[in-house]
């Protein structure tokens, strides 16, 4: 399938600011079964300095500065994706990916081949999942055990943070700690993918977080209303001799077309859409969109 993605976020300020410098993590990268057919970015005030590259993980990230007082900032992003994820998605249901034990798992990963050590940096702690505590441990051991198979051990984990965390948006913040979220049971996608996140790595075995998009759609018979769809993350665990597999424990299902990839990481800290400094004062309000659409319903809404 071919999406449209339309992605607008604003901040408006209290007072003017006299100077921001921004890292935007918002251009979809090529992953499998997804390529990037097009993409554009807008800024206003129009940035002083912009720049592009790759960061470490290989996520296209855009730094841009504005040196002008202002008291909005709106950055507006359009990517048009072609996302082929069935036959990929398949092959998590194969039986070379739900063969591997968790046994086998940790022994394979005390391999020093290439691949194996790129993977094993998702099991060190990072800046929000830092070394988990007994809760989030004993919840993992749940469903993980040596003899099992690491796939049924995941599915399950998923299947568990799906039925045991009530969504609730509002109730975290980026700052909030993840023993916080595990005492509540209440968070946002991002919170999910975090905790499972802490749950795999806690038991020994690589896990990374994925920042993207997921097209929501309206129930049968309804119209579907424009910026409606959302930012969304998930998580991947690496299995050995097969690979990464995706799971989103926030609508308990392996991703499918619908989930479109725009980077990953350690955790959110690495990958969030827009994220910076500002100089001013006073208080900011935050506004985001985001639209996900066919190519051909996009054009036929003046959107993509």
């Amino acid at each position: 399938m071919i999406f449209s993605v339309f992605h607008k976020t604003s901040y408006s300020y209290e007072a003017p600011v006299s100077l921001c410098h921004n890292i935007a993590t918002i251009r979809p990268r090529e992953s499998s079964g997804q390529k990037l057919l097009d993409f554009s970015l807008q800024i206003q005030p129009e940035p002083t300095d912009i720049s592009e590259r790759r960061d470490f993980f290989g996520n296209h990230i855009t730094r841009f500065s504005i040196q002008k007082s202002h008291k909005k900032l709106v950055v507006i992003s359009r990517s048009t994706v072609d996302r082929q994820y069935a036959d990929i998605r398949d092959t998590f249901f194969s039986d070379a990916c739900k063969r591997v034990t968790l046994q086998q798992a940790w022994q394979t990963l005390n391999s020093n081949a290439p691949e194996i050590i790129d993977a094993k940096q998702f099991i060190l702690e990072s800046i929000l999942i830092r070394n988990t505590d007994d809760a989030i441990k004993k919840y993992a051991e749940v469903s993980f055990y040596p003899d099992r198979s690491v796939f049924e051990a995941t599915y399950e984990l998923m299947q568990r943070i799906y039925t045991d965390f009530d969504f609730v948006p509002g109730f975290t913040t980026v700052s909030t700690p993840l023993g916080e979220v595990m005492i509540e049971k209440k968070g946002v996608c991002q919170d999910f993918a975090q905790i499972a996140i802490a749950c795999i790595r806690s038991i020994g075995l690589p896990a990374k977080y994925i920042s993207g998009y997921i097209e929501t759609l309206p129930p049968p018979g309804k119209q579907k209303l424009i910026g409606v769809d959302a930012s969304h993350a998930w998580f991947a665990v690496y299995i050995p001799n097969f690979g990464w597999v995706d799971f989103d424990p926030t609508n308990n299902q392996i991703p499918k077309d619908q989930h479109i990839v725009v980077g990953w990481g350690r955790d959110y800290y690495d990958v969030p859409p827009l994220k910076g400094v500002v100089f001013g004062s006073g208080l900011s309000k935050l506004k985001v969109s985001v639209d996900i659409r066919s190519e051909e319903e996009a054009k036929l809404l003046d959107i993509a």
